[in-house]
């Protein structure tokens, strides 16, 4: 773990792409991927020297709502720490540069709720219920 990095930068599309895939979220288009990382409020990834081994981003209008999504960790790296790294990298964003009313949000996969519990996210039933548009 000596070897890795936080960096907050721009994800490169094709690791983008790949990581998804890998970490068994839905896979994007090369259309939509440029699209959505271009409008980043902030992303981050983790590198060991120069592979990008772990991503996570904050996206949303940066003073009412927000909502942290992709991240991911390469299988081969989880289960050591690198999803903190980058949950403390967004939180920190968060506590840096967003209004203290902005509304945060995430959509927590499987056993990932156990992390983002962490780092004060809640459930947010029976007070909402979050839903989306399969398309």
């Amino acid at each position: 773990m000596e070897n890795l990095t936080i960096v907050s930068q721009k994800i490169p599309v094709e690791v983008y792409q790949h990581l998804r895939v890998i970490c068994e979220l839905s896979p994007k288009t090369r259309e939509a991927s440029e699209i959505g990382l271009r409008h980043s409020l902030h992303a981050v990834v983790i590198k060991d020297q120069e592979e990008i081994i772990g991503m996570g981003r904050l996206i949303g209008d940066g003073g009412c709502f927000c909502q942290i999504v992709d991240i991911c960790v390469h299988p081969s790296w989880q289960g050591r720490g690198i999803g903190k790294m980058i949950m403390q990298n967004l939180t920190d964003y968060i506590q840096t540069n967003l209004p203290e009313s902005c509304y945060i949000s995430l959509i927590a996969d499987g056993d990932a709720a156990f992390l983002y519990e962490k780092f004060g996210f809640k459930d947010t039933r029976p007070a909402s219920k979050g839903m989306y548009l399969k398309r």
